[in-house]
């Protein structure tokens, strides 16, 4: 991943649960010398996987921490709900349901191109930034960061059953 080249890997988790396959996952992260963080937006599922990956086999260690505790940013797996990158991690878990829908169409240029848009973060927001212009927009309601009177529309979204839902009407 030095080249600056991005892999995109999805696990659709039919067999297994959650539990069973990220510690596998995981060790295979930090075997290729990878630093890791695993992001939820639910606090009592990352106070679930900082005490599961501890215990979850007796032969096994996975150094890890949640966010927010001391010195978080030295963790080679790092637990959060933020969407920030303080470990500098190489591999992104998202686990329950961080999926997000907005529209294609970008309002400043005009032109169809969300879809190539730049996904980050500012502080706590997962936002996207046009690939024309560089306006950012928050993910999850899609107003502008810099301008907040202008925003995309954002369809509510939904994982039931390993499929991802996105309600036909834009939310208000």
């Amino acid at each position: 991943m030095a080249d600056g080249a991005c892999e995109v890997w999805f696990y659709h988790l039919e067999r297994t649960g959650l539990d069973q396959a990220l510690p596998e996952l995981l060790e295979k992260t930090l075997q290729r010398g990878w630093r890791a963080i695993v992001r939820s937006p639910l606090p009592e599922r990352v106070e679930h996987l900082d005490g599961w990956l501890w215990s979850y086999r007796d032969d096994s260690f996975l150094p890890h921490g949640p966010a927010g505790e001391p010195d978080a940013e030295r963790q080679p797996i790092l637990i959060t709900t933020g969407a920030d990158n303080p470990n500098r991690a190489d591999a992104l878990f998202l686990v329950d349901g961080s999926v997000y829908a907005v529209s294609h169409h970008d309002p400043y240029s005009g032109a169809n191109v969300m879809a190539r848009g730049i996904v980050g973060s500012s502080g706590e927001r997962v936002t996207v930034a046009s690939p024309m212009y560089k306006q950012v927009f928050d993910l999850a309601t899609g107003v502008c960061l810099s301008e907040p009177t202008v925003r995309l529309p954002v369809w509510r979204t939904w994982i039931e059953e390993g499929f991802v839902h996105v309600d036909p009407s834009p939310a208000s």
